[in-house]
C-alpha cells in the first residue's frame, strides 16, 4: 500500500503548511530565489522557519529575499552563495554553516543543456549540478543535520528520470553519445537514489529523506526545451508545484517517513514502463537499494 495524504495534484504549498509551526527550525532551500524554490521558501518562512536561500547569484536573490520578508513577516530569511556545479563552492558553503539544520531542500537544477558541458571537476554538467553538488552538500552538512535530531532532506527528482537510469559505466558521457534528455534523466534518477541511500545509512542520526516529482510547472527550467510539452490539464501553477516539496519538508504527516518518491503530495506508484499519457509513477531503478549503494560509494570517491 502506498503512503497517502489528504493533499493532491491541486494542493498548494500554502495549503500544505497551514497550521504547521516551524518556529525554531532552520532550513536551506537551494535555488530558493527562483521558480518553485521561491514558493518553497515562502511557505517555510510563513510557518516560522529561518530560511537560507542558497543561490549562485546572491545579488539577484537579495530583492527576492526582501520581498519574502515583507510578505511573510519573517525577518529570518538570508541569502548565501552556492554554486552546485563547483564542489569547491559547495565545500565553502558547508564549512560556513554553523549549528543544527532541520530542513534541507535540494531544489535547484538545470535541464537539457544542449551540448555536453563539464563542471570544473570534470563531471557532466547536469549530473554535477542536479545530483553531485547536492550529494556533496548533504554529505558535508551531515553533522548539522544530525544535530537537529529529526532533520529532513528533500530531493527534487522529476518524471524526467524515466528517460535514463544512472549510467554507472559512463556517467560523464565519455563513450555514450550525449543527449540532453538522457543526461537530465540520469541526474534525476540519481536524486531519487540519494533519498534511498540516506534512509539506509543515516537512520541512526534521526535523518529522514524523500524524493519527489514536483510536476510540470512553467519556470526558467525549460529554457533549453522550448517550454512545456505537458498537456495543459496536467500542468501546475508555481504554488501547486512547490506543494510536494513543502509537504516532505514540513508536514507532521511525514514524521518518520523516509526513502520514498512522491508526486502530487502522495507516494507515487511503481511502474515498469515509461508512460505515454503523463500519468506519473516511479521507475524501479530510481529506488533500487543496490543502485543507491553503488551511487553513494561512487559519489564519495568523487569527493576524495
Amino acid at each position: 500500500m502506498t503512503f497517502s495524504t489528504p493533499f493532491n495534484f491541486h494542493s498548494t504549498a500554502a495549503e500544505v503548511v497551514r497550521g504547521v509551526d516551524l518556529h525554531g527550525k532552520r532550513a536551506i532551500v537551494t535555488g530558493g530565489a527562483a521558480g518553485i524554490g521561491v514558493e518553497t521558501s515562502r511557505a517555510l518562512a510563513s510557518a516560522g522557519a529561518a530560511v537560507t536561500l542558497a543561490v549562485r547569484r546572491p545579488e539577484a536573490a537579495q530583492p527576492v529575499a526582501d520581498a519574502l520578508r515583507a510578505a511573510t513577516g519573517n525577518a529570518a530569511i538570508d541569502v548565501r552563495r552556492l554554486d552546485l556545479a563547483d564542489l569547491g563552492s559547495v565545500k565553502s558553503f558547508a564549512d560556513d554553516w554553523h549549528g543544527p539544520l532541520d530542513i534541507l531542500v535540494n531544489n535547484a537544477g538545470i535541464m537539457a543543456t544542449p551540448d555536453l558541458q563539464k563542471t570544473p571537476q570534470g563531471h557532466e554538467l547536469q549530473f554535477g549540478t542536479n545530483y553531485l553538488g547536492h550529494f556533496a552538500l548533504t554529505h558535508w552538512l551531515r553533522p548539522a543535520l544530525a544535530a537537529a535530531k529529526g532533520a529532513r532532506v528533500v530531493s527534487l527528482s522529476s518524471s524526467g528520470h524515466w528517460f535514463s537510469p544512472v549510467l554507472f559505466d559512463d556517467l560523464a558521457f565519455d563513450f555514450i553519445p550525449y543527449t540532453p534528455i538522457s543526461a537530465y534523466g540520469q541526474s534525476k534518477s540519481a536524486c531519487a537514489l540519494l533519498a534511498v541511500a540516506i534512509t539506509s545509512r543515516w537512520k541512526d542520526d534521526g535523518i529522514v529523506s524523500n524524493a519527489l516529482n514536483p510536476g510540470a510547472i512553467a519556470t526558467g527550467l525549460q529554457q533549453h526545451t522550448g517550454g512545456l510539452r505537458t498537456p495543459v490539464e496536467r500542468r501546475k501553477t508555481v504554488e501547486q508545484g512547490a506543494a510536494t516539496s513543502v509537504l516532505l519538508a514540513a508536514s507532521p504527516l511525514l514524521e518518520g517517513v523516509s526513502g520514498l518518491y512522491f508526486e502530487d503530495c502522495n507516494e507515487a506508484p511503481r511502474i515498469v514502463a515509461r508512460p505515454t499519457d503523463f500519468s506519473g509513477g516511479v521507475a524501479g531503478y530510481a529506488l533500487d537499494p543496490g543502485n543507491a549503494e553503488r551511487l553513494w560509494e561512487t559519489s564519495l570517491a568523487f569527493l576524495a
